[in-house]
């Protein structure tokens, strides 16, 4: 779908300031040990101090993206409170660029209550790209009294590098620093400090009542933050309630000593006042409802927190105010605020692993749009994961126990993108080629840098069957619970990705080579030099013409500006193919989509959240394409596979919606709609895909992908052939009468 804007992708980021003069954060010359930025969050980027390359001063910040880097665009980040006067914000800062495919840039953000945007600048529109010198840029926002948050950062989208120094933040022309300063409202985060240091839990063990125990008290503790008026109006640090409550239920030596805990905790909030009005459920577009029917298990809660629980739902306010989380204006999905990422805090802290467990699970329970799909019970997920991330003692360990949680949700949007590095298999070195899983086997389709197959004995087509002495199918099946994906297909390309990485050095592998089987040692290099080819498009030019009767057109190079240029050029040939085996450059579903239509045209339509009645989602009206000119009347044909993900199926959708479209390939990644950004103790983040994608007549996509008309997969032949298999096909259905 539409790439989130610059400032929503990295504002989660920005938690934690740095306790360094801001003068020497900006110019990158705070002490830092390791060559780490010091007051800076990141992103979908490699991120460093550099002393090569800086414009003045001893260091600059490198900010770098390589082929298979997540997302579109990845940078660097810092947040600064509003507390402070003016009329005009300034971003100023030198900017300097290497290989870069896209563009780079500064963006500045100001934000009010509920992280709402209220004013964004970017350089985006000058598009610098490639290799560049020193060159300052300047960016500005308008100040304004109802600003909270002030976002920025420097950003990179594609690949290649940039570097950054003397950035300068100014206020009517002066240092933000000697702005006058401004008394803002402090919420609770602010004020309630009782556990800003840890939680003060520490286990070592669970028995299976306490376990019990605590699934009943993450269900409570997630419905009332959702639903309880104290809560949603931000009057409860309410992760600092949980470590309040969370000893005496560990405590109770039965089911009902800790429900009565827990009745008492819930009580002292005081009575809920009659709603004034009341939420209702709009019935006629409802898509999914609230998972609420539990509040009714008395057997689990016992009469008197039943019977509490059950009142506070039926008073819930029609306001649809939450604290936690707001709607991104325009879009819907939700935006998760005021979550604190303790970066600080020292691992392991039981109550802070059991915090992790209890926010994603909730926002999966109430704010997760594919809920119904998950494909299992969330409820015995709950009670299946919470020992294991409870009682992990060290951070690899929980990071990897949730990635489990992660995984189970089946959203290819939704890894622990924070931490992948502790994803097995683990190691900074990799063999350099490319691998992908064909005919259900792993087999080598390339080389990911240059010279390498002069200097080992891989070959395209081959087979790899068993890596240091372990069979690849084995690796697999260890392997996959830690890969979030929303199939089997794109689990595997991301397993391909990283099947021979290890420790530097020598590997041993048996692979079969036509019908021969051979024993190969090969070595493993730095990941950092490589260049994996993360897509299956053809190589080249944007806009090829193949034939004179078929024009080729890539979306992974795509930039709005030429798409009538491409459409013009494909004028009197017989077909288009549009190939979308990669991520689109630029978003171009309707500059393109309405050129391929002769009428107007549905092609989508989303599920969004309830902020009154969370849990319930609601059917939005269809999205649709309307004819424009230069119009392209041959036969289009799409290419689709594995790598194509989020707005590569919602561009699909779109073209697909043109009469006589045909798509060719196999099933997608099936992840698509605006992503929710997660942040998770101990400075983890995640994503969900936070809108549901429909067609117009209301098939899913999420988890399915985008089914093709035609199926036609790679063979291991044609891969040592060097034939590229669904090109052909998409010739042939051009070609024929």
């Amino acid at each position: 779908m539409a790439r989130v804007l610059l400032a929503l992708l990295f504002a989660v980021l920005c938690r934690a300031q740095t306790a360094a003069p801001l003068e020497r954060v900006l110019n990158f010359e705070a002490d830092s040990a390791g060559r780490t930025l010091t007051g800076w969050g990141s992103n979908n980027a490699t991120t460093t101090l550099d002393d090569q390359v800086v414009h003045s001063g001893k260091w600059s910040a490198r900010i770098e993206r390589k082929v298979g880097a997540a997302g579109a665009f990845g940078g660097i980040s810092k947040m600064l409170p509003m507390d402070f006067g003016g009329a005009m914000i300034e971003l100023h800062g030198f900017l300097r660029s290497e290989d870069v495919t896209d563009y780079v840039g500064m963006w500045l953000r100001l934000d009010g209550e509920g992280n709402k945007p209220l004013a964004f600048d970017t350089t985006q529109p000058l598009q610098v790209k490639g290799t560049t010198e020193w060159k300052e840029y300047t960016i500005k926002v308008p100040a304004s009294k109802d600003g909270q948050q002030l976002f920025f950062g420097v950003f990179v989208a594609g690949t290649g590098k940039v570097w950054a120094d003397d950035l300068r933040l100014l206020v009517d022309g002066k240092p933000v620093w000697e702005a006058p300063k401004v008394e803002r409202t402090k919420t609770v985060i602010d004020e309630d400090s009782e556990f800003n240091t840890g939680s003060r839990i520490s286990l070592t063990a669970l028995t299976p009542v306490q376990t019990d125990n605590l699934v009943t008290l993450g269900k409570v503790w997630g419905f009332l933050k959702y639903h309880h008026p104290l809560i949603t109006s931000g009057q409860r640090h309410w992760d600092f309630d949980l470590f309040r409550v969370t000893p005496a239920v560990l405590a109770a030596p039965d089911r009902a000593a800790a429900n009565a805990a827990m009745e008492k905790w819930v009580a002292s909030f005081g009575e809920v006042a009659a709603c004034q009005p009341c939420a209702v459920l709009k019935e006629s577009d409802v898509q999914l409802r609230p998972a609420v029917a539990w509040l009714d298990d008395k057997a689990r809660l016992g009469n008197e927190l039943s019977a509490r629980l059950r009142k506070i739902y039926a008073n819930r306010s029609a306001s649809g105010r939450q604290f936690y989380l707001t709607q991104v204006g325009g879009v819907g999905n939700p935006q998760f605020q005021h979550e604190l990422a303790y970066v600080g805090v020292k691992l392991p802290d039981t109550g802070l692993q059991i915090l992790a467990v209890y926010r994603f699970w909730n926002i999966i329970e109430y704010w997760f749009p594919n809920r119904d799909i998950i494909g299992e019970n969330w409820d015995n997920v709950l009670q299946q994961v919470l020992p294991k991330i409870a009682l992990a003692q060290d951070r690899d360990t929980y990071q990897r126990e949730m990635m489990a949680l992660i995984a189970r949700i089946h959203d290819t949007h939704a890894n622990l993108w924070s931490s992948l590095t502790v994803r097995p298999p683990v190691g900074t070195c990799q063999l350099p080629v490319d691998m992908r899983f064909i005919e259900n086997r792993a087999v080598v389709t390339g080389y990911s840098t240059s010279g390498a197959g002069k200097v080992m004995d891989l070959k395209p087509g081959d087979v790899i069957s068993e890596l240091d002495g372990v069979s690849v199918a084995k690796l697999v099946e260890a392997w996959s619970p830690y890969y979030a994906a929303s199939n089997d297909p794109t689990r595997l390309r991301d397993m391909a990705r990283s099947l021979t990485k290890g420790q530097c050095g020598d590997a041993s592998l048996k692979v079969q080579r036509e019908s021969e089987e051979v024993a190969i040692k090969a070595t493993r290099v730095p990941v950092a030099g490589l260049k994996p080819a993360n897509t299956h498009d053809r190589p080249g030019e944007t806009y090829q013409r193949l034939s004179p009767e078929i024009a080729y057109l890539k979306m992974s190079s795509i930039k709005n500006a030429d798409v009538a240029r491409y459409i013009d050029s494909a004028a009197g040939t017989k077909g288009l193919i549009i190939d979308i085996r990669n991520y689109p450059s630029d978003f171009v579903v309707f500059t393109l989509g309405q050129l391929l239509v002769t009428e107007k045209t549905d092609f989508v339509r989303f599920t969004q959240g309830d902020m009154s009645n969370p849990g319930a989602f609601h059917w939005g009206p269809p999205l649709s394409l309307t004819p424009q000119t230069p119009h392209y009347p041959g036969k289009v044909v799409i290419l689709v596979d594995e790598v194509s993900q989020s707005n590569a199926e919602y561009t699909t959708m779109a073209f697909r919606a043109a009469t006589g479209t045909k798509v060719i390939g196999s099933t997608t990644a099936g992840a698509d709609g605006n992503v929710s950004q997660i942040p998770l103790p101990g400075g983890l983040n995640s994503m969900i895909s936070g809108i549901g994608v429909f067609y117009p007549d209301k098939r899913p996509t999420q988890r399915v992908g985008i089914v093709p008309d035609i199926e036609v997969k790679p063979t291991i032949a044609g891969i040592r052939a060097g034939r590229d298999e669904l090109l052909d096909a998409a010739m042939a259905e051009i070609l024929k009468q």
